[in-house]
């Protein structure tokens, strides 16, 4: 939904109504993950995918319904559903998609859920897809850590709904909760789909090179805040990497540091360093490999990797925390160029982040997508 918020948001200010259809779960090899999202608008306007194109066209039609008789629908598109399989759902996974009517009206607190979203404060939007009420279906319960606003029918429901968001929102996560019909824990007749919003991740490229700004581009491109940072100011400015959110001229061993003792960084970051000199690498390595980050990866060739090893070894660090970096840097696609080389090194962030072994897909037997 974040990819669709702003539009949604746009049209919701000029009070156009729009149907807002959202995959709130997914089974076996579905394309998209629970919180992809899609916008019809009243003029037939179309922005976001549910699907990858499978199908859209049949949740096109089922947002005009929903837009004309403002009432919101779960529907399952899969094998399982053979008309869902005629138009087009032919990767075998199954989706519970809810599509539902957005205006002021219906969906007061969007404005609050926007502005938090905007300006990267953790939010999670709860909504009720399904319920033995059909007035309850759709309310909205938008949650911060320290607040809420917004009802899903009962303060049974908004307290225990309340607590459990709290817990998916402080690990980033989203998808269906299910209670009795008045908020019991044990109950069924309820379905919630949480949708957390936190900060996105950070990229952290040391090293402004030709190499770095390639890779700033497709981090930005894959959702990382990105930030280049280097000790000389003559090569880390603005206008060399364009594509970079932030670029800091700053020691970067120092600049770790000083981000780790703020808080700023946390278990989604990635850090790149590409400078392959040992004046640079060493002393931000050894800061990097001792914190929890998802991915720590540096540039170099094998004659390189060994003689950084040893000299972080001289530094102190031991197997655990060795074994932790990606030297040399990126899956062997026999990349050349700078792009090509950000290509690689995105691919091994992606390959490490969902558990795939980086292998030509048709070489592959079982499911394509990763549990």
């Amino acid at each position: 939904m974040r990819d669709v918020l702003s539009d949604l948001h746009s049209h919701w200010r000029e009070d156009r109504a729009t149907a807002l259809a959202t995959v709130v779960s997914t089974f076996r090899s579905a394309p998209r993950l629970p919180g992809a999202a899609m916008l019809v608008g009243a003029d037939g306007t179309v922005v976001g995918s549910v699907s990858g194109g499978c199908v859209e066209g049949a949740v096109y039609e089922l947002a005009g319904q929903v837009l004309s008789d403002g009432r919101p629908v779960l529907q399952r598109y899969g094998v399982s559903d053979d008309e869902a399989f005629a138009v087009g759902l032919t990767c075998g996974g199954v989706l519970d998609v809810f599509v539902e009517r957005v205006d002021a009206g219906c969906f007061p607190e969007l404005a609050d859920l926007a502005d938090s979203v905007g300006n990267e404060r953790p939010v999670a939007l709860a909504t009720v897809v399904e319920h033995p009420q059909s007035t309850v279906v759709g309310r909205h319960l938008v949650v911060w850590p320290e607040r809420r606003t917004g009802g899903l029918g009962s303060e049974r429901i908004d307290d225990a709904v309340s607590d459990d968001v709290r817990g998916m929102l402080a690990t980033g996560r989203s998808g269906l909760l299910h209670y009795g019909p008045d908020g019991e824990r044990r109950g069924v007749g309820m379905s919630v789909f949480v949708h957390s919003f936190e900060p996105p991740p950070r990229m952290v490229v040391f090293g402004a090179i030709d190499f770095a700004a390639a890779v700033a581009k497709i981090g930005a491109y894959l959702g990382y805040r990105v930030t280049v940072c280097d000790a000389r100011p003559v090569f880390a400015t603005r206008d060399r990497f364009p594509g970079a959110d932030e670029v800091v001229v700053d020691w970067p061993h120092r600049y770790l540091a000083e981000q780790t003792e703020r808080g700023l960084l946390d278990r989604r970051t990635v850090v790149t360093v590409l400078t392959h000199d040992p004046k640079f690498d060493v002393p931000l390595l050894a800061v990097a490999l001792r914190l929890d980050l998802a991915y720590v990866g540096a540039m170099g060739s094998r004659r390189t990797h060994e003689d950084r090893m040893a000299r972080l070894r001289e530094a102190g660090l031991g197997d655990a925390e060795l074994d932790r970096l990606a030297s040399p840097i990126g899956l062997d696609l026999g990349a050349r160029t700078p792009e090509e080389t950000a290509v690689s090194i995105a691919a091994e962030i992606i390959a490490l982040r969902w558990g795939g072994r980086g292998e030509r897909l048709v070489d592959v037997k079982g499911p394509i997508h990763h549990v």
